[in-house]
């Protein structure tokens, strides 16, 4: 993990903090949102920060939500996404890729929570003689 790197979007940064915050609470809202590829590689790690700021539960969380998001989301964040996420310990949301944008040819991709899936790994077949 390249600690300390992220992208820019040729913004500045409280116009960045505003794009991540308008990202997350659409997100929180609607479970899954599309966007670039890009934007949902940035927003994977904020959400994953928010959710595990939300699992702890108590008013100095919801405070700190409150600067990153808006009183519904944290609502939300607090009450329904806490519990479902209280016995994982990371990797709250996951992307899909999508394919090209037909009009730019942009990378898309579909941000969405893990509810209820789990990494399946392929079960090993016994070998035959």
């Amino acid at each position: 993990m390249r600690r300390g790197y992220h992208r820019k979007f040729g913004l500045t940064t409280k116009l960045r903090n505003a794009l991540y915050k308008g990202l997350a609470t659409a997100l929180i809202d609607h479970g899954q949102i599309k966007t670039t590829q890009a934007k949902a590689k940035s927003l994977i790690p904020v959400m994953d920060r928010l959710v595990t700021l939300a699992k702890r539960q108590n008013l100095n969380a919801r405070r700190e939500l409150l600067g990153h998001v808006g009183e519904k989301a944290v609502k939300k964040l607090m009450g329904e996404l806490a519990r479902e996420f209280a016995d994982r310990q990371g990797g709250y949301t996951r992307m899909i890729r999508l394919g090209q944008r037909k009009s730019d040819g942009a990378e898309m991709a579909l941000v969405e929570f893990t509810r209820g899936h789990t990494h399946n790994a392929p079960t090993p077949t016994p070998a035959t003689k």
